[in-house]
């Protein structure tokens, strides 16, 4: 059969081309799925379309989140069946398969009845969010701190909330700060007009921060944020450093090394197990579950991080957007239906 799906052709070169799928089953494990709904990440999409991600050769279909229709399934596969609507880590193109017993790209999960797939569409943004959760020791009445309030810095501030810790959410740009009061983060600091050690200071009574949750990526916001964390504090990297940044590392050392004892954490989504099992209490497919119920109650909100909903036609568009206009293109999704 026909399908359309998106195609990177060199880097920062995106169309929208035809092609042909073979609906046959090829594995027992196999889970042939239409789509409904893709959604953008804005931090790994875009180092996979500038032809810096090491994993993702150019050319190819980029994309890791969808939201769609089980058409068939193989004998061995227990948890969906055929008219499901599933949660998976698909590509954006009209119709797709995947092998659920796939380490990075087996996620499959049913969508709770009473959920919009074009929310749906946003928890693969969630299930990274709450890695930096996962990994921490946030408790009770804890101050804690999120660097970047895009899509993913501002689910991990709503997760932070929900593990009853005071969070104070920081950026450069208002209209983030804005999206994250919205969000319910009561507590922002314009990173670009205020002096960040001065509004912690008074907003914590001095106590500073003990989890540090940095979602910019930014080699060089890790390395002052640092200074801003209590003793025997931690600090999250929740999202993906990348550019090439020169400092002097020794009082970044200092903090973990000497009578500060700071912790920095990785918060990588795949450093939980993919699959439910039961010698882990946590997985990838768990947490997802988790969001999407959130979502479906409204306790996790994402419309205010909901800011385009997009023909797969204008990828080219919906990827400059998101490159170029930032502050905008916040949350975006393909329409597949």
């Amino acid at each position: 059969m026909k399908y359309r799906k998106v195609f990177v052709t060199a880097p920062w070169e995106i169309v929208l081309r035809e092609d042909n799928f073979t609906q046959g089953i090829e594995g027992p494990h196999d889970v042939i799925i239409q789509n409904m709904y893709s959604h953008l990440s804005a931090g790994t999409e875009m180092a996979c379309v500038s032809g810096i991600e090491d994993w993702f050769n150019i050319p190819d279909v980029p994309g890791y989140t969808a939201v769609g229709k089980v058409l068939k399934k193989g004998a061995e596969v227990k948890h969906v069946e055929a008219g499901d609507v599933v949660f998976t880590y698909g590509p954006h193109a009209g119709i797709f398969r995947i092998d659920v017993t796939d380490r990075w790209h087996g996620v499959c999960v049913k969508v709770p009845d009473g959920l919009d797939p074009a929310i749906a569409a946003f928890t693969h943004m969630g299930v990274i969010a709450m890695t930096a959760l996962r990994k921490s020791d946030i408790e009770l009445g804890d101050f804690v701190a999120v660097s970047g309030m895009g899509a993913i810095g501002n689910l991990a501030a709503q997760f932070a909330q929900f593990q009853g810790a005071r969070v104070i959410g920081i950026d450069i740009n208002q209209s983030r700060l804005d999206m994250a009061e919205k969000s319910g983060v009561g507590v922002t600091i314009h990173s670009a007009k205020e002096d960040i050690g001065e509004m912690l200071r008074l907003i914590t009574g001095g106590e500073m921060i003990s989890t540090w949750i940095d979602a910019t990526g930014q080699s060089a916001v890790v390395n002052e944020s640092m200074h801003h964390i209590a003793s025997n504090g931690e600090m999250i990297l929740l999202g993906s450093p990348r550019a090439a940044y020169e400092t002097n590392l020794t009082p970044f050392l200092q903090k973990i090394h000497l009578l500060d004892g700071i912790t920095v954490k990785g918060a990588l989504e795949f450093l939980l197990p993919t699959h439910r099992n039961e010698f882990t209490k946590h997985s990838i497919e768990k947490n997802a579950s988790l969001i999407m119920e959130l979502m479906r109650q409204e306790v996790l909100q994402i419309a205010p991080i909901f800011s385009h909903r997009m023909d797969p036609a204008d990828a080219s568009t919906a990827y400059h957007g998101l490159k170029n206009d930032p502050d905008n293109y916040i949350g975006v999704v393909f329409d597949w239906t």
